[in-house]
Order: C-alpha cells, then sequence, then structure tokens
C-alpha cells in the first residue's frame, strides 16, 4: 500500500461497514393501499384537504426514494393551494429543490414555469383578510346637538385638527369617544400625547380618515399608524398599513425587522411578506440565528399570522432544508418539535413523530427518542419499530429487539427492511441469512450487499468481494457503495478502477466526504492520479467509446468527469453525460 496513512482507515471500512441510519421517512407496511387510499381521497375531498395530501404523498414517495414523482406531488400541492400561505410554502419548497439545476431552470423560466412556481407572490394583493365590521359600526350618539363638527388632537406642542365625524368613523372605540356619552363628546381638544403617535403619523391617520387611502409614507410612519390603528381597533387603517409595509419588505433584514412587529401586531399580510423572504432565500436564511429564532420560538398564535393554516407544511419544509444542512443540530430539532406541535391529523403526527424520534436519536437522547418512536408505531407507523429495536441494542437488549422484530416480520407480510433490522441484532450466519432474505424482498436495499462484500473481502475472496458489490451497482449507482468498491481497488492497488470509481463519486456529489466525512473524496482523486497513467484527449475519446460500447456506465461517468477538465467540447459531454444521470433518475 503506498499510501500509509489510508491503510487504518481503509482496514476499519472492511472490518465493519457502517450500520444503516434509521430513515427519517414515511414508510408503511403495503404502498399501494395506501397509494391507493390517497388517490381516493383526492377524489372526494375539498379543496383546503388537497394540499396537505399532495405533501403527505411526497412524503411517501420520498420513503421510496422516487426524486421525480416527489417533485409532482410538490408541484400538485403547489398547484391546488387554497391560500395564499401554502402557495408561499410549496412554491419556496420547489426552488429548493432545483438548487444547483439553474441552467434548466433560466430554460424553463422563458416559457413561464419556474416563474410561476417559484417567483414572488405579491402578498399585499393576493392574501384576503376579513376587515371586522366594527370599524364601520354606527354607535347611536348622546348629546347629538351638542357634538362639534371639527376637533383637534394635541401630540406633544403641536395641535392636528381633524374632522370628528370622519375620525369616528375608524373605530367604534373613537365613535363612541367623540360621539358618545364621554366627556371627549364635549371638548374641542382633545390629548393623545401618550399614545406613541408622532404629529406626522396623526396627520396621516386624518388624511386616511378623509380619503380612506394612505399616501407615501416612509416605514416609521406606517410602523407607528399600524401600532396606533391595532391599539385603537382601526381595522381600515391597520388593514391599509399592514398591506403597505408588506410591499415595502425586500431584504431579510427587512424581514427581520418587521416581522416581530407583523407578529406582535397581528398583522398577517406584513407577516406572509417577511415569511416569503426567508423562504426565498433558503437554506441560507438557516444560517441567521435571527431566522432561526423567529421560527422556532413562534407559538400557536405566532404561527397562524405567520402562515396561517399551513403551519405543518411551513415546518415540514424547514425540517428537511434543517436536516439536509445538519440533522444533529439544535435548529433541526426545534422545527421537528414544531413539527410536532403543529400536527393535527393521524398522518401528521406519525410523520412528525417519527422524524423527531430520529433526530433524538441521532443526538444520543435516547429517553426521548423511544417515546417518539413508541408514539409513531401507536399511530400506525410500522417502520418506527426499527427505531425502538436499534435503541434496545444500544442499551444492550438485543434479545429484546430480535423478538420486537420476529414479532413484526410474523405478524404481517414481511418487508426488506424488517429483515435488515433483525440482521442488526444477530451475529454469524444467522445475520448472513437475514441479509440474504433483505436482499430477496427488497433487491434496492445497499446496506446487505456492502457487509456481504466486506465480509468476503476480509476473508481474502476478492473477486466474490467485487461481484457482490456489483450486483447493486449493476443497477443503482449508490455513493456508499462505489466508495466501498474504491477501498476494495485501492486495497487491490490497482489505480485505476480506483480512480474511476471516485471520478462516478464527484460527478454525483462533489462535495463528497469519504470514510464517514473524514476525507474529501477529492483530496483521494489527487492522491490516486498520481500512480495512474495521464491519458491525452485522444485516449479519453477512445476510452469513452469503448466504456459506451460496452454499457459500463460508471467508467463512462469517470472518463467524463476527466474530459470536462480539459479543454475539450463541454457540450457534447454534458449531453452524453446526462443520458447517464437520466438512467439512475438523478436528473429532472
Amino acid at each position: 500500500m503506498r499510501f500509509p496513512f489510508l491503510v487504518g482507515l481503509i482496514r476499519e471500512s472492511f472490518i465493519k461497514v457502517p450500520e444503516p441510519p434509521v430513515q427519517p421517512f414515511f414508510k408503511p407496511g403495503d404502498y399501494v393501499e395506501v397509494l391507493a387510499q390517497i388517490h381516493e381521497e383526492l377524489e372526494s375531498c375539498s379543496p383546503q384537504e388537497r394540499s396537505n395530501l399532495y405533501l403527505f404523498q411526497y412524503q411517501l414517495f420520498k420513503g421510496l426514494g422516487e426524486a421525480k414523482l416527489m417533485r409532482r406531488s410538490l408541484r400538485s400541492a403547489w398547484l391546488k393551494g387554497s391560500t395564499v400561505h401554502e402557495k408561499l410554502v410549496f412554491g419556496a419548497w420547489l426552488k429548493f429543490e432545483r438548487q444547483g439545476e439553474e441552467l434548466i431552470s433560466d430554460l424553463l423560466a422563458t416559457c413561464g414555469k419556474c416563474a410561476q412556481e417559484s417567483g414572488q407572490i405579491d402578498v399585499s394583493s393576493d392574501l384576503d383578510i376579513d376587515i371586522s365590521s366594527s370599524s364601520r359600526e354606527t354607535v347611536s350618539m348622546m348629546n347629538g346637538s351638542h357634538i362639534l363638527r371639527s376637533v383637534s388632537f394635541k401630540i406633544g406642542d403641536e395641535k392636528i385638527v381633524c374632522d370628528r365625524q370622519k375620525i369616528a368613523s375608524l373605530s367604534a372605540p373613537f365613535h363612541a369617544m367623540l360621539n358618545g356619552c364621554f366627556s371627549e363628546s364635549l371638548c374641542e381638544h382633545i390629548d393623545l400625547s401618550e399614545n406613541n403617535i408622532s404629529p406626522l403619523g396623526f396627520r396621516a391617520i386624518s388624511e386616511f380618515s378623509i380619503t380612506g387611502s394612505l399616501n407615501e409614507e416612509s416605514p416609521n410612519v406606517l410602523l407607528e399608524m399600524l401600532i396606533f390603528a391595532n391599539k385603537f381597533c382601526c381595522e381600515r387603517l391597520k388593514d391599509a398599513c399592514d398591506r403597505k409595509l408588506a410591499s415595502l419588505v425586500s431584504s431579510r433584514d427587512d424581514a427581520v425587522e418587521l416581522m416581530e412587529c407583523a407578529l406582535e401586531e397581528n398583522s398577517p399580510v406584513l407577516a406572509a411578506s417577511c415569511l416569503q423572504v426567508f423562504l426565498q432565500d433558503l437554506p441560507d436564511c438557516l444560517n441567521d440565528d435571527r431566522v432561526v429564532e423567529i421560527f422556532s420560538h413562534a407559538n400557536k398564535q405566532e404561527k397562524m399570522i405567520m402562515v396561517g393554516p399551513a403551519s405543518f407544511s411551513l415546518y415540514c419544509l424547514l425540517s428537511e432544508v434543517a436536516m439536509n444542512l445538519d440533522p444533529q443540530s439544535d435548529k433541526t430539532a426545534c422545527f421537528l418539535d414544531q413539527l410536532v406541535e403543529s400536527a393535527q391529523t393521524n398522518r401528521q403526527k406519525l410523520l412528525a413523530f417519527h422524524q423527531l424520534g430520529c433526530v433524538r436519536l441521532l443526538r444520543k437522547e435516547y429517553d426521548e427518542a423511544e417515546r417518539l418512536f413508541e408514539a409513531a408505531l401507536n399511530a400506525g407507523h410500522i417502520y418506527s419499530v426499527s427505531g425502538l429495536a436499534r435503541l434496545g441494542c444500544i442499551r444492550g437488549h438485543r434479545l429484546w429487539a430480535l423478538d420486537k422484530l420476529s414479532s413484526v416480520i410474523s405478524s404481517g407480510t414481511p418487508l426488506g427492511w424488517m429483515y435488515l433490522e433483525r440482521s442488526l441484532c444477530c451475529e454469524g450466519d444467522r445475520r448472513w441469512e437475514d441479509l440474504e432474505k433483505a436482499t430477496e424482498l427488497d433487491p434496492t436495499l445497499t446496506y446487505p450487499y456492502m457487509y456481504r462484500a466486506a465480509a468476503l473481502m476480509r476473508r481474502q475472496n476478492v473477486q466474490a468481494a467485487l461481484a457482490e458489490i456489483n450486483r447493486i451497482l449493476g443497477f443503482k449507482l449508490a455513493l456508499e457503495c462505489l466508495e466501498l468498491r474504491f477501498c476494495f481497488y485501492l486495497a487491490l492497488e490497482n489505480y485505476q478502477a480506483a480512480i474511476c470509481d471516485v471520478q462516478a463519486i464527484l460527478t454525483l456529489s462533489p462535495d463528497y466526504r469519504m470514510f464517514e466525512g473524514r476525507v474529501a473524496a477529492s483530496q483521494l482523486r489527487t492522491l490516486v492520479r498520481e500512480h495512474v497513467e495521464n491519458w491525452t484527449t485522444a485516449d479519453c475519446w477512445l476510452q469513452l467509446y469503448d466504456r459506451w460500447s460496452s454499457v459500463d456506465d460508471t467508467g463512462s461517468l469517470s472518463v467524463i468527469y476527466q474530459m470536462l477538465e480539459s479543454d475539450a467540447a463541454k457540450g457534447v459531454l454534458y449531453f452524453r453525460q446526462s443520458l447517464l444521470l437520466l438512467r439512475y433518475a438523478l436528473k429532472f
């Protein structure tokens, strides 16, 4: 071995292939039955329920790894969204899913598709709010003959003369104060200096009472007016200020500053506009502690102001983005706590419980993870038994975990993952048998192939080990399987084959890190290239032709990766690369 510092890592990968994580996905006992049930419900449900059903369908396809069907479900949720909030959430979700596809998005935008799905929504125009009739209700007048036509309000050292009846029409409290039995109904001058409104702000309020519309005011003045309107129940004025401020939100800083006011003053239009800015900036905005604080600590009332009835959908999106960034982070746990709190239906609860259970397990918060997996299992999510079995093994209760999984297998239709999970509780021949059964029931599970290949390699049965890992790579280009085969080739000092696999890995995931994240794949490629003959452009084309002709997809991806680093014609190469990736359903 010419890489002494890698010897230990490679030997470790042979000794023990890492156990697969408990997936934070919805995995029912019978996919066909659940898909049919969702289809039936979509045909008979109300328009308000459709988006949630499509979201659940998305979660189902996610558990199957069907990327194209996942996006189709998201787009259907966006199309069938019955509220502006749902449009905001699912539009942002579609945009997040298209990360790295800027060229495709630009092309689709020319025909209006992406522009419609993930473009900005004019929240101030599209969000309808039911303005309380209290702003227009009539209060019977007392001492009508004594009521003056005008009234002046003192704000600090200034006096602002207003039409008494116009100001009274702003709200029931003003109407009662100026026309009712209060002493102010007989006063010509009223002091409002202690109500946090400036003379400029009150002049704008007076103008609004006459014209019914706002002039061009500064954001600070609009905020004053909004707070004043909320305090005195001036619903029409508040709505006008709410919408005007919403139209002025243009940056994350604006949104952070104004969201606090929107939640405090119950301003749904402004809150939705701020929310849109945050969602359009995913995942970057989740690196901003101010934004995370808003989402993490919103109470039930604040969530209703911010996102209306789409709270569960919002926290589904935020949780997924956070898990992609770091599944063990505090913000991921906080968002999933909010997801659990937002869950209303049984389906929503089982998904939220299971996902939070997976995160608690990763964070080694075992008691809480057990409680959540139990709750998900009781809600009907059979796959959550895998989390309980892992906890049993961690605590040294392997027999209990084995019995639990055996009971699940015998009580219904057995699935591949059930045998995989039970194999983790066993050793020797019993583990091998369960993994064979898992492959028989679900050939797409990668762990059984990896375990068998590593075991064969430890026994010095090189050809059998390569044949085993090639079984899965023949139809599923899994990164972890390519990484294991790369280790095999490196141990055998077959550097040409090793660089082929690492370049295929970098094609699929440029930032991929190997050996449980300890070494960048790009760094290993640099080291291996020192021991591989450099090909000319002509050699590369010949190699590509040979591999294309023999349907060697991994080899073809590797050669194309190498050629793209040179001055070769990139258009043709990208086209060929796209055909290969399309075969593995990695391209939209």
